[in-house]
């Protein structure tokens, strides 16, 4: 482990009592990573991240903040031999995107270029590294703005609007040429959601909990892991039951729930959004509730290899790894489906049955109809005639 703070008491004792001080933030720091944190984070950066939390800054905004700052001062520790300094200065700004946005031609030819091999192995070794070319550029920029929030957030100015570091980053962008990859491979549309649940169709806790993740996660508009893991009972409201067809009085009646998200990815402080859950989505998750007496907190919880429900909740990523094993269990590939599928299979599936897309929008709360629209585009291309002239 790097350890970046330095002083009389020994290396594992200063460990030890950071680790304690991040227990401050257990709603927020993922559990098993907090070890590794405390290694990685000085007592500034910890003090930061608690004052941050207690400014009422998002859960997953603080998160995100977290990890990033750790992968920093990791990568400042292996690329300069010292901590990373408050302001950074331009020039190591320079260096950062250098040495995660590089051109992979030139690299081939040129060992040297990109990040050196000892901060590449470095990374690698504590985990924080796992791509094997360029950075994406998306996540470079995301790291940037990180460095540039906490900046700010200490009361100093950086340099991050500097004309040499916009350049710097554009031509790396070009020069990187790394494709945008998809959060997942594949969609998760209503025929692989099928899969899915015929896959945990038991009446095992673990079993009754999955199909209710999956079926509130993907019929609320497709909510976001972090969105899932963080959903409580308090957030839950019985509404008035609706029409399975609202032109038709005499449809039956099905069971109608509104969820409370609060504040989201897309979201401010003041913004109260809510979605709704209708029908078999409502029936699941009331019985996952009832089996596992759960009355209020967290509605989606840890259960351990015995069956023991647990009163934490399920951390995002816990969302993600138990979508890929059903996937597996389904004879699907893992590596092809993420819990972002089922946020990307609501909106293609609400295309291919031909739902206006502000109607799915006000369901899925997406705030660009650019990036809503793409998954309706994709679908008219393949419905329409256009791709079809010779077949």
């Amino acid at each position: 482990m790097i350890d970046n703070h330095r002083g009389p008491e020994s290396d594992s004792q200063a460990v030890h009592r950071r680790a304690e001080q991040l227990d401050a933030l257990d709603a927020i720091l993922p559990f098993d990573r907090r070890d590794q944190l405390a290694a990685l984070l000085t007592e500034d950066d910890v003090e930061t991240l608690k004052h941050l939390a207690s400014e009422g800054m998002g859960e997953n905004t603080l998160r995100a903040l977290a990890s990033d700052l750790g992968y920093l001062e990791a990568w400042c520790q292996l690329a300069t031999g010292a901590p990373l300094p408050w302001p950074a200065p331009e020039s190591l700004l320079l260096k950062f995107v250098a040495h995660h946005l590089w051109d992979p031609v030139k690299r081939a030819e040129d060992p040297a270029h990109g990040m050196p091999a000892n901060v590449e192995l470095g990374l690698r070794a504590e985990r924080l590294l796992r791509a094997d070319g360029p950075h994406a550029s998306g996540t470079v920029r995301r790291r940037l703005t990180s460095w540039s929030i906490l900046t700010r957030w200490r009361g100093l100015a950086g340099a991050f609007g500097a004309p040499s570091l916009k350049s710097a980053l554009r031509l790396a962008v070009k020069a990187s040429n790394r494709p945008r990859q998809r959060k997942s491979k594949k969609a998760v549309t209503r025929i692989i959601l099928t899969k899915l649940l015929e896959a945990c169709a038991g009446d095992r806790p673990v079993d009754v909990r999955d199909q209710a993740l999956l079926l509130t996660a993907f019929a609320s508009g497709g909510r976001r892991r972090s969105e899932v893991a963080a959903l409580h009972v308090e957030d839950l409201a019985d509404e008035e039951p609706v029409r399975a067809d609202p032109s038709d009085k005499d449809s039956p009646p099905l069971p109608c729930l509104s969820i409370r998200l609060g504040r989201t990815k897309t979201t401010t402080a003041d913004d109260d959004e809510h979605v709704l859950l209708i029908g078999r989505p409502v029936t699941v998750l009331k019985r996952w509730l009832s089996d596992a007496q759960i009355k209020n907190g967290p509605v989606f919880r840890r259960i351990d290899q015995w069956g023991n429900i647990d009163r934490r909740a399920l951390t995002p990523q816990s969302v993600n790894l138990i979508l890929k094993a059903r996937c597996k269990q389904a004879g699907l590939d893992p590596a092809l489906f993420s819990a972002h599928g089922l946020r990307s299979g609501y909106l293609t599936e609400a295309a291919n049955r031909g739902i206006p897309l502000p109607e799915a929008m006000q369901q899925s709360l997406h705030k660009s109809v650019t990036q809503a629209a793409s998954y309706y585009n994709n679908a008219e291309r393949k419905n329409g005639r256009a791709a079809r002239l010779i077949v």
